[in-house]
């Protein structure tokens, strides 16, 4: 009769599979991680992260009929619509709100454009969008900063940001005559962004 062994070893080839298996929980984490990385590399060096591409350049504006701000005096009628994009000149819709940092950092920027002696000549409104904001709060942000816009519309549900693809505010569209987007900045306007916006707008008041 066999003695029987006091401990039982596994055979190599049982064990082998299971320190591979041990290695690629190791591996495969670091493998993820490192994709990213890369990704967000090329990402970075893509270019200019306000010349995200949109679907409807070139397209019409989607529809909408937008409240206006209470307590808000402007030169154009109250509110803001489609139809207000379709009156035969080039219309600059600025999509902001009072809790965005960075709409207060272009906000200066917008008021030059207001003030810009061409634009009026050539009869180019700057509008805007409140979006997703408490209307008191933008109320107080435009009294405190001063009001660059000739119509501003409430887009308190997002639904008309999302309409036009708002990544998230500040966004600039420009729109034709006609009512078709012609070009979408997003992010502030500044002193680089500004000669873009400009070019897209001579561009639009082409026929």
């Amino acid at each position: 009769m066999s003695n029987i062994p006091a401990s039982i070893h596994l055979p190599a080839c049982t064990t082998a599979p299971r320190r591979a298996l041990a290695r690629l929980w190791v591996i495969i984490p670091l493998l993820v991680f490192f994709g990213i990385a890369a990704l967000l590399l090329v990402r970075l060096g893509a270019g200019d992260p306000s010349l995200v591409p949109s679907a409807l350049i070139g397209k019409p504006a989607p529809q909408f009929a937008l409240k206006p701000l209470d307590g808000l005096s402007t030169s154009g009628p109250p509110g803001l619509s489609s139809a207000d994009l379709r009156r035969g000149h080039v219309t600059i819709v600025n999509v902001f709100a009072s809790w965005c940092v960075e709409c207060r950092e272009e906000h200066g920027a917008l008021m030059a454009l207001a003030s810009d002696r061409t634009l009026q000549r050539q009869g180019v409104k700057l509008t805007g969008i409140v979006y997703k904001d408490d209307p008191k709060n933008a109320l107080a942000y435009l009294a405190a900063n001063g009001n660059p816009f000739a119509q501003v519309g409430t887009d308190r549900s997002g639904r008309t940001g999302i309409d036009f693809g708002v990544y998230g505010v500040p966004e600039t569209y420009v729109i034709k005559g006609d009512g078709t987007i012609a070009y979408k900045l997003v992010g502030g306007i500044s002193d680089a962004s500004r000669p873009a916006l400009m070019a897209a707008v001579a561009e639009a008041e082409r026929p």
